[in-house]
């Protein structure tokens, strides 16, 4: 029999993130059942400090089994019960996943729509709201939309939500750990992430937070809640004090995620936030001086995901091969309407570094000048570095490697 050996990669797509040294040894840590009083103290320490990384009181926070794409479910099917209003705010791939889901659940659908590559209006949705043919109970919105490399600003749309009393539902799943987020000062309802992308865990589990009110809403419901393993009221009760078994955890995952929580505070949410920040900015500067157009405005630029167009005649699936076959470098191409049309270069977690940034720009500076779509030289690298050293990481001087 051959032996499993994948490549290791060098991953800068929009998840999953390279996983610390850690992490993977906590994936090897011995097996107990998952209703073992020792693997319940461990679900308290992982709850605690889920806490901290969301910036929350929440009793309610804790990871579900599944992917970013069960927190997105489980955000929408525990809140909407046929005929509820909801109204989504779309403006790429992920949000449009919530309309569906929506739909699915037997819910009324709103949908302000952003042009893919902008941001949503806030006077948009303040005007659906006013126009709704009935009480919205919630709005939900996409913080950092990887198919675009938008990041949505929160505040405005959270006020129009509590002024319209609907419950505020944000994912964040390219964000949580990778961008300032502060889930009880923007009086944030629902808020799921996903375990792979800034927090550098495997694939596996969705990180979630209700406040009080949305836990309310979920154990008033008047109907079943249309996914038996999503329901939330079954599953906080295996997280929460009665510790009632719902299924069977993923023991080694949860291994792996307390451990990935213990680095992001260990690092500190702020100095994360700056060192996403930080190697974006010099990211976008190389990028643009080789002649590459970032999608979205500066404004609303994702600090976790850059999002560029295709030059002209390049390409784009050939690039990415290369980058793959000769450099061992993962980065993502475009979706929907820019499939074809766009590179999406993330920096998430463990693959946010200086190495990495000035790596891809080598990288790419090659393959774009053999397909004689520029003359680089250095032109990338060279910007990025400049960008570094007008903005030194925090606590070193320009001139610490």
């Amino acid at each position: 029999m051959m032996t499993l050996e994948p490549p290791q990669r060098i991953l800068m797509g929009p998840g999953p993130s390279n996983v610390d040294y850690r992490v993977y040894r906590a994936l090897t840590t011995p097996i107990v059942g998952h209703m073992d009083p020792e693997f319940m103290k461990i679900m308290d320490g992982v709850e605690a400090r889920l806490r901290s990384v969301f910036r929350t009181a929440n009793a309610v926070t804790i990871p579900v089994s599944g992917t970013g794409s069960a927190g997105m479910e489980a955000a929408l099917v525990n809140f909407l019960e046929p005929g509820d209003l909801a109204l989504i705010c779309t403006g790429g791939v992920f949000a449009d996943r919530m309309c569906d889901i929506v739909e699915r659940a037997g819910a009324r659908l709103i949908k302000v729509a952003a042009e893919w590559g902008r941001a949503v209006d806030p006077d948009e949705v303040q005007a659906a709201l006013r126009e709704a043919p009935g009480a919205v109970k919630l709005l939900a919105v996409v913080h950092g939309e990887t198919s675009t490399g938008v990041l949505q600003p929160l505040e405005p749309l959270g006020r129009l939500a509590r002024e319209a009393g609907a419950l505020f539902v944000v994912d964040a799943v390219a964000t949580l750990a990778g961008a300032p987020l502060d889930v009880d000062a923007l009086a944030i309802d629902f808020c799921y992430s996903g375990s792979q992308k800034c927090l550098s865990c495997p694939p596996g589990l969705a990180p979630i937070t209700l406040s009080a009110r949305a836990n309310e809403v979920v154990c008033s419901r008047r109907t079943k809640v249309q996914s038996w393993y999503l329901d939330l009221s079954m599953v906080e009760k295996y997280w929460g004090r009665e510790r009632t078994y719902h299924h069977t955890a993923p023991i080694s995952m949860i291994y792996a995620f307390d451990e990935a929580l213990r680095l992001v505070l260990e690092e500190g949410l702020e100095a994360r936030w700056e060192r996403h920040a930080r190697n974006m900015a010099a990211l976008l500067a190389g990028l643009e001086a080789l002649g590459l157009q970032s999608l979205p405005p500066a404004s609303v630029r994702m600090p976790t995901l850059a999002a560029v167009l295709t030059p002209q005649g390049v390409d784009d699936a050939a690039i990415r091969s290369r980058l793959l076959s000769r450099y061992n470098i993962e980065i993502a191409g475009g979706l929907g309407k820019f499939r074809g049309k766009l590179w999406r270069i993330g920096l998430m977690g463990n693959s946010c570094t200086e190495c990495n940034v000035l790596l891809v720009l080598a990288a790419l500076e090659t393959l774009l000048d053999e397909q004689g779509v520029i003359k680089a030289e250095g032109k990338g690298v060279a910007a990025a570095q400049r960008a570094y050293a007008a903005k030194p990481q925090a606590g070193r001087s320009a001139q610490t490697p």
